[in-house]
């Protein structure tokens, strides 16, 4: 799923775009959570092919996208993100899209719209 459909499926706004063409960006796979500890045990195999949605909206998030070499990240909850955090974002070349949807809804639609969960992956 290319990222400009999941900000449309998502009435999204994007917070930060690192790189013009996030937008053209193909996406397989999403996994939600605000543990970022899940996030690190169960993200493990073709990271680029994943977007991260949470509600977690802080540094701990960016530095888990950072050490997993993630490009998105969804912030669910019409939740933002702190100018230093953004900047940290755009320091690791991460591009954050924010969505008022919740993280179940979130997760829902782009379900619905072919994105895939991770236990998609394991049985692929």
């Amino acid at each position: 799923m290319l990222v400009r459909e999941i900000v449309e499926l998502l009435d999204a706004r994007p917070l930060l775009v690192c790189d013009d063409y996030l937008m053209d960006a193909d996406y397989e796979y999403a996994f939600a959570t605000d543990l970022m500890s899940d996030a690190l045990a169960m993200i493990q195999n073709s990271p680029e092919k994943f977007v991260l949605i949470t509600g977690l909206a802080n540094a701990s998030t960016i530095r888990t996208a950072e050490m997993l070499d993630l490009s998105v990240i969804i912030v669910v909850r019409g939740k933002t993100m702190s100018e230093d955090d953004l900047i940290l974002a755009e320091e690791s070349g991460l591009n954050i899209i924010a969505t008022d949807h919740s993280m179940y809804c979130t997760s829902g639609i782009l379900y619905a719209n072919g994105l895939k969960g991770i236990n998609d992956q394991h049985s692929s």
